[in-house]
């Protein structure tokens, strides 16, 4: 079952909550594009489900999609099938592969403070980009 892109995020600075611009182009061996962590690194583009941050939503924070840092906000994709060396078509034509599940929180985020939780440290998704190509609010991803 495919997912649906809810939210194309970024930001110009790293630490800081990305925006929904929804759309954007991902670049292979890249990320992104205009997004502060590009990059050669692995975890190029990363991922969060709609579902996770409405669990935070309902303990009464008003919390939407890009304050985790996440590039791309996904609604309907199981990600508990979403292993390390994975692939997933994400829109038209691009395909990235995970690389890793969760981070550590760095400098006591603000999300953090707030809810003494920070789900991007369990549920985030980190990609790497093979194939690049567009992607906007609506678009599927699919689990390869």
């Amino acid at each position: 079952m495919a997912g649906i892109i809810r939210a194309v995020c970024i930001s110009a600075e790293k630490g800081t909550p990305k925006k929904d611009v929804g759309k954007g182009a991902l670049i292979a061996g890249h990320g992104i594009e205009g997004d502060s962590h590009t990059g050669t690194w692995h975890r190029q583009v990363s991922m969060l489900a709609m579902e996770s941050i409405r669990k935070v939503q309902e303990l009464g924070l008003e919390i939407k999609p890009g304050d985790f840092a996440e590039n791309l906000t996904i609604e309907g994709l199981n990600f508990e099938d979403l292993t390390i060396g994975k692939r997933v078509k994400i829109g038209s034509s691009a395909i990235g592969e995970v690389t890793q599940i969760g981070k550590e929180c760095h400098n006591e985020c603000d999300i953090r403070r707030r809810v003494n939780d920070c789900i991007m440290t369990r549920e985030g998704v980190f990609l790497q980009i093979h194939v690049g190509g567009p992607v906007q609010t609506g678009d599927p991803v699919e689990l390869l």
